[in-house]
């Protein structure tokens, strides 16, 4: 956990997390095996393969699995079209992922493993990528071309308390975890708690909210109890399963705005006149600007390339369901590095254009001619706090 939450000052009860309008602290106890800035993708990677000698700092602790272990992960960050992200850059990018969990199953060091993964377009990771017989199931918490949702939000109907101004949770988590929590896992399948989460997270009255939760490789053993994988609290044995009621989605929003509604919020709680308030207007105003700038900026690029007519249709497009996102995905990570380094960082909210420079790659573009298009596109532009060599790349 990169554990910026617990002690942050906008905390409003330091020293305590919680991610329920009435729950109780989740943070104390919680073993805290990697933080801050030894949070990367490679650490991530060497663990999971349970290489010891490959892991930068923290406890030094991998998954030192043996041929009949059970594994299960749970990854929540921010998400786009082919990447998850790490509070350290680079972000965990599909093709990377899916070639360290080949290389797990090759090691024959678990018998079966889930995956859950709460991230904007999380499906877009293992869409046409995923294998079918390495053992390996996995659900995520949107299809590979939306946004996941945000859940108990100032503006929610199930609003955090009053002294937060943040969302508490996301809406894919929060359903699984509530389901867990409330069940005896010893007679709850991996299935079953799929078709819960699947139908808190897109309610069906609520057309316009919510996400659409998927499942990718390996389906044969979803009838395994889940307490297989996610332990079990002796205290739920005599617990009756029962439904749970789907949280309320009025004033839900998308993860990727979620930012902007706290840094708003913030904003109105201070005092008026205040240095603090005119700071978190600066906050807003620039993260604002810097959004427009991306929108604009990749439109203009995509003109640039493929022609005024048809630039924001060919950046936009997706692929047919098992298909990949790209096809030469070292040629993806080399148009983000080259926008970043002439028009800035994407931060959380930018990176909802991966699919965009997967597309520039998919129609053959080269490198110059990319380098050329962002100079055209962001010439003038002042990087400062938004710059690559300030906050690293994203791949």
């Amino acid at each position: 956990m990169y554990d910026d939450i617990a002690n942050s000052p906008d905390n409003p009860r330091r020293g305590v997390v919680i991610n329920h309008p009435k729950g109780k602290d989740v943070y104390h106890g919680v073993p805290k095996d990697y933080t801050g800035d030894q949070v990367t993708a490679k650490n991530f990677y060497a663990v999971l393969l349970g290489n010891k000698t490959a892991v930068t700092g923290g406890s030094r602790k991998v998954i030192n699995s043996k041929p009949e272990d059970h594994i299960f992960i749970f990854y929540s960050d921010h998400g786009s079209p082919g990447s998850l992200g790490m509070p350290n850059s680079p972000d965990v990018y599909a093709d990377d992922f899916i070639k360290v969990l080949r290389q797990k199953h090759a090691s024959k060091s678990y018998s079966k493993m889930i995956i859950y993964v709460e991230a904007c377009e999380s499906g877009s990771i293992f869409e046409g990528l995923m294998p079918q017989d390495h053992n390996i199931y996995v659900t995520t918490a949107s299809n590979a071309v939306e946004s996941s949702w945000a859940a108990y939000c100032p503006e929610d109907g199930t609003p955090p308390p009053p002294e937060y101004f943040t969302c508490l949770g996301d809406l894919y988590s929060v359903s699984w975890m509530e389901d867990s929590e409330t069940h005896n896992l010893k007679k709850e399948t991996i299935k079953q708690q799929y078709e819960v989460v699947k139908a808190r997270t897109a309610p069906l009255n609520e057309s316009s909210i919510g996400s659409h939760v998927m499942e990718y490789g390996d389906k044969t053993f979803k009838g395994d109890m889940l307490f297989l994988y996610q332990g079990f609290d002796p205290a739920k044995l005599n617990i009756r399963n029962r439904p749970l009621p789907t949280p309320s989605l009025k004033g839900a929003i998308k993860q990727r705005y979620a930012d902007i509604l706290f840094m708003w919020k913030k904003y109105e709680k201070l005092n008026v006149g205040s240095e603090e308030k005119l700071r978190a207007l600066r906050e807003v105003k620039e993260t604002v600007l810097h959004r427009k700038h991306l929108d604009s900026s990749i439109d203009f690029i995509g003109k640039l390339v493929f022609g005024f007519e048809k630039g924001s249709s060919v950046l936009g497009a997706v692929r047919g369901s098992g298909q990949p996102l790209v096809d030469d995905w070292d040629c993806l990570k080399i148009m983000v590095r080259v926008f970043e380094s002439h028009c800035g960082s994407l931060t959380w909210y930018g990176i909802k254009y991966m699919r965009a420079f997967a597309n520039i790659c998919n129609n053959g573009i080269s490198k110059t001619k990319m380098k050329e298009a962002s100079i055209n596109a962001c010439d003038g532009y002042d990087l400062g706090k938004w710059s690559p060599l300030v906050r690293g790349h994203s791949a």
